[in-house]
């Protein structure tokens, strides 16, 4: 399996200070970007100009997560700022593969993702056309919701429909992922985790990061 990433999400970092914040997690593999538009999700975040903004500044690479209607039309624009990974949600997107290969052919990783209450099973055979499959362990658009136990289980799934592929997919979980429950998603088979609140609710987010890492590689 490939090696345990933390990208901890800027949705719980000061919004005043972002620069600060992102290099205060330096060490991190990459920062998780939500983009949320209020219709797709009951939340608004960022948006394109931001987003565009820190990929100038930061120290580390841009995991941009839209969850937003419309992802045919929006996401290729965040390609094009220069992130390295864009994901979209599969519910929101009409033409789940051209997408893809839109993302791809504009320079940035592929990633698909899908609510809770989301069957990984229809999007198996599409696998070859993204970089990485993002299970939500939480309702999307909030930060510190718990996480979701019922998700385990698709993510077993995945982990098996991957490894069974031999392609080169990274398995990410996004939702209340802290140091007691990071080994639950990888040992169903996770190994990109998205981490907010454990991140920036900590005193020191770098070590942090460290301790979800050590705790991710059981």
């Amino acid at each position: 399996m490939a090696k345990c990433c933390i990208n901890p999400s800027i949705l719980s970092a000061d919004f005043a200070n972002l620069e600060a914040e992102l290099h205060r997690i330096s060490n991190a593999d990459a920062v998780h970007v939500d983009v949320m538009d209020n219709h797709f999700v009951p939340n608004l975040s960022l948006g394109l100009p931001v987003v565009s903004r820190l990929q100038e500044i930061s120290p580390v690479p841009l995991d941009a997560h839209l969850m937003i209607e419309h992802a045919d039309r929006w996401a290729p624009a965040y390609a094009d700022a220069g992130v390295a990974s864009v994901t979209f949600h599969a519910e929101a997107s009409i033409a789940p593969i051209k997408l893809a290969r839109e993302l791809r052919a504009r320079g940035a990783k592929a990633g698909l993702a899908l609510r809770p209450g989301s069957g990984v099973e229809p999007f198996l055979d599409m696998l070859s056309e993204i970089d990485m499959l993002l299970i939500m362990t939480v309702e999307p658009g909030f930060g510190g919701q718990e996480f979701l136990d019922l998700t385990l289980p698709k993510i077993r799934r995945a982990r098996a429909a991957i490894d069974a592929s031999g392609l080169d997919v990274a398995l990410q979980v996004d939702g209340g992922i802290t140091e007691d429950t990071i080994w639950r998603a990888a040992d169903a088979g996770a190994n990109v985790f998205v981490a907010g609140s454990a991140v920036y609710g900590a005193e020191d987010p770098a070590g942090a990061i460290e301790r979800l890492r050590a705790s991710g590689r059981r």
